[in-house]
C-alpha cells in the first residue's frame, strides 16, 4: 500500500495508518503491552481496535494480570528445546478485537495494521479473517517463524514497517 508522494511534508499510507495504530493503542490499559490495529480497505479505514480486558470487567490495571505459562517444543539450530512463554489470559488482543468488531464483508481483501507483529494464536484468526495484508512494526520473536510461514502457506502479504518511528507518546515499552 505504500505509495510515493513528491510532498515531503506529507505521509506515506503506511505511516499513516501505523501512526493511527499507535494513537489506538493508547486506549489500552494492559500493564505489559500496548497494542493497537485497524482494518483499512484501499485507503478508507474501516475499524480500530486495541487490547484489553472485556467490557465491563476489570481490567489488569484494576485487578493485575492473569499470567499463566506453557511451554513449547521448538527446533532451533537442528535441536529441540522447550521455550518457555507467559502470557496474560484477561486481556484480548487488539487483532481478536478487530475481528470482533467489523464485519467479514469488510475484511475480504483487505489491509490490518497492527503495531506489533501478531502472535499465534491472531494469525491464526487473521488467516480466516478475509484480510489479503497484515503490516506491523514490532517483531513478536516467540512466534515469529511460525506466523511468517502461516501467512506465506495462506498467500496474505506479512510485511513489517521498517524504519519507522512511532508518534512521540504512544510507544509503551514492551514487557515480555
Amino acid at each position: 500500500m505504500t505509495t510515493e508522494t513528491n510532498d515531503v511534508s506529507r505521509k506515506d499510507w503506511d505511516t499513516y495508518f501505523m501512526d493511527i495504530a499507535y494513537m489506538v493503542a493508547t486506549r489500552s490499559r494492559c500493564n505489559r503491552r500496548h497494542v493497537g490495529a485497524v482494518l483499512v480497505q484501499g485507503k478508507k479505514l474501516l475499524g480500530t481496535a486495541y487490547n484489553g480486558a472485556p467490557m465491563g470487567v476489570e481490567d489488569c490495571l484494576e485487578a493485575g494480570c492473569m499470567i499463566v505459562e506453557e511451554y513449547e517444543l521448538s527446533a532451533v539450530e537442528g535441536t529441540e528445546r522447550m521455550i518457555k512463554k507467559e502470557r496474560c489470559i484477561r486481556t484480548i488482543h487488539a487483532e481478536q478485537n478487530l475481528l470482533l468488531f467489523t464485519d467479514r464483508i469488510d475484511r475480504e481483501g483487505s489491509t490490518v495494521y497492527v503495531t506489533d507483529q501478531p502472535c499465534w494464536t491472531c494469525a491464526n484468526m487473521l488467516a480466516n479473517s478475509g484480510v489479503r495484508e497484515i503490516v506491523f512494526h514490532r517483531p513478536y520473536p516467540k512466534d515469529s517463524d511460525k506466523v511468517a510461514l502461516l501467512m506465506q502457506r495462506k498467500g496474505i502479504v506479512f510485511r513489517r514497517i521498517d524504519p519507522y518511528e512511532a508518534p512521540a507518546q504512544t510507544s509503551r515499552a514492551v514487557v515480555l
